[in-house]
């Protein structure tokens, strides 16, 4: 019998994801559209890691309107980590569905239940049909 986690990875909407954009081309991009020399993309880049980092290690958050805001916190073994949580213009923009150009790996299957993806696996898999 198929666990229902199996069925949910196989069918659930999921983006096709690209290359990871390294700070050579983010920069180049950024310069393009700004004007700025790529010297100074990477100062203002390091000058804001440091600034999070400072105010994380006294226990602040730091809040870049139209970024996001990072905020400390610690787990049980000790180590330190660092919560980023978008700004929510920042996730309309992202959510603006006439914007998006990536390809979206069962599309089909966005707004269905758990439940619809478990009977469609069901009928796909009569021999191997979920547990309950």
């Amino acid at each position: 019998m198929a666990a229902k986690v199996t069925v949910l990875r196989k069918y659930r909407p999921e983006l096709k994801r690209m290359r990871t954009m390294q700070t050579p081309e983010a920069v180049e991009y950024i310069a393009r559209r700004t004007g700025l020399n790529e010297g100074e993309i990477r100062f203002v880049a390091y000058e804001l890691r440091d600034t999070i980092l400072t105010a994380a290690r006294i226990g602040q958050a730091v809040k870049i309107e139209g970024l996001g805001t990072f905020t400390p916190t610690i787990h049980m073994n000790g180590c330190f980590d660092l919560l980023f949580r978008p700004d929510p213009r920042l996730l309309d923009h992202l959510n603006d569905k006439t914007k998006f150009f990536g390809k979206i790996i069962n599309k089909d299957n966005i707004g269905k239940t758990s439940d619809e993806l478990v009977a469609i696996w069901n009928e796909e898999h009569p021999e191997d049909p979920v547990e309950e």
